[in-house]
């Protein structure tokens, strides 16, 4: 069941391919004079433009374990999830050549672009960006709304790419992370406006419970803020998405169960409603979800997500069944594993879970149990994807 669970996850991370998805729709677009390519699925998206596209410039931004030479292009490899100074340098690489554009623009934005092309606006600091964002990932806050935030704190993110490219015309070939596809909230929205306001970034901030743990600059930052002015326009394109690799999935599965609503909150309502869904057969599902951090343990939303929906199947005296949840990049949070494999032996394997879970340390859990879902980085990145297999 394992490897059948797996060749179906397989299946929704090819359905993502970035190249053909790039590929597919250049036909009948202006030829650009700058390709700038963003995002952990930035490589193999340029590699599609410039086949068709030769000798145009080029600036490829992706996360390190992504980054490859690209013959016609300027790579730079730079921090996920928490932007560094080789992510600054890389936006300033981008800013210098948005501002010297002299035609068209073609940008490639996937997942994984708000944190490596750090922009601070104002008087913020590369150092205030990552605080800032350390804490958001750690808030139980969605994608959009940690979008919204970081968006208030950049030149770039929610259509400041737009205003450095003006006045020259940019298409965007979007691939999309978030569920729902709002194209504001996808690496921040560069090409698009932004999602809220700074007040807005506030009172979510608030809501978390971590604006007084944000520094007094970046408070500073938000209560001073201008109103932002009106954007030159795009021609933004989605070409991939989370339930486009849920229908591949579900195809490969010959047409599993579809959980028909994303999952999404906090992992452990997740798990109940996995299990709701769950048929004795196959089922498929997409989403994103949440972990709010309460210890300072190895793991990710999805390592976390596999172990509880394991304790669920569990109360729920379930006998025979195999779960693997995944992101769809080959990567969940700090560490080197895309997700959880887990089965109905998993739990008698880890006999301290309870203290694990309590202090957010799903990898040494899955790791004691050999069930750590290890693909290496896929270079695509359209959110989580899962598959239950049931027989009883």
């Amino acid at each position: 069941m394992r490897d059948k669970a797996l060749a179906i996850f397989n299946a929704g991370v090819a359905a993502a391919d970035p190249y053909k998805a790039v590929a597919s729709h250049l036909h009948g677009i202006e030829a650009p004079a700058l390709v700038i390519a963003v995002g952990k699925a930035a490589p193999a998206m340029a590699r599609a433009a410039l086949e068709r596209f030769i000798d145009t410039p080029c600036i490829v931004v992706t996360n390190y374990e992504n980054a490859a030479d690209l013959a016609g292009a300027t790579v730079y490899a730079a921090g996920h999830p928490v932007p560094d100074e080789n992510g600054a340098i890389a936006a300033r690489a981008v800013i210098a050549a948005l501002d010297q554009a002299t035609g068209p623009v073609l940008a490639l934005i996937s997942g994984g672009g708000s944190a490596l092309l750090p922009a601070p606006a104002g008087a913020l600091t590369l150092d205030d960006k990552a605080a800032v964002n350390a804490l958001l990932l750690g808030s139980g806050l969605d994608i959009k709304a940690m979008n919204l935030i970081r968006q208030q704190l950049s030149t770039l993110k929610g259509g400041g790419f737009l205003r450095h490219a003006a006045p020259q015309n940019v298409t965007a070939f979007i691939l999309s992370d978030v569920i729902g596809n709002d194209l504001a909230a996808i690496a921040s929205g560069p090409t698009v406006g932004p999602i809220g306001t700074a007040k807005d970034a506030i009172a979510l901030l608030k809501r978390a419970d971590v604006w007084e743990r944000v520094s007094e600059v970046v408070k500073d930052h938000l209560l001073k803020a201008a109103p932002h002015t009106l954007l030159p326009p795009a021609h933004n394109i989605l070409v991939g998405s989370n339930d486009i690799s849920v229908a591949a999935m579900a195809k490969a599965a010959d047409d599993a169960h579809v959980i028909p609503i994303p999952v999404e909150g906090d992992v452990a309502q997740a798990a109940k409603l996995i299990c709701d869904h769950a048929v004795i057969g196959i089922t498929v599902w997409g989403g994103e979800t949440t972990v709010v951090l309460h210890g300072n343990g190895r793991g990710g939303r999805n390592q976390e997500l596999s172990l509880r929906i394991a304790q669920e199947a569990q109360a729920r005296g379930w006998t025979d069944w195999v779960c693997l949840q995944g992101g769809s990049d080959g990567r969940d949070g700090p560490t080197d594993a895309a997700g959880g494999v887990v089965d109905h032996d998993t739990l008698g394997k880890i006999p301290d879970l309870d203290a694990l879970l309590a202090n957010n340390d799903s990898y040494t859990a899955l790791a004691k149990a050999g069930d750590l879902l290890v693909t290496d980085a896929t270079g695509t990145n359209v959110a989580d994807l899962g598959v239950m297999i049931r027989r009883g």
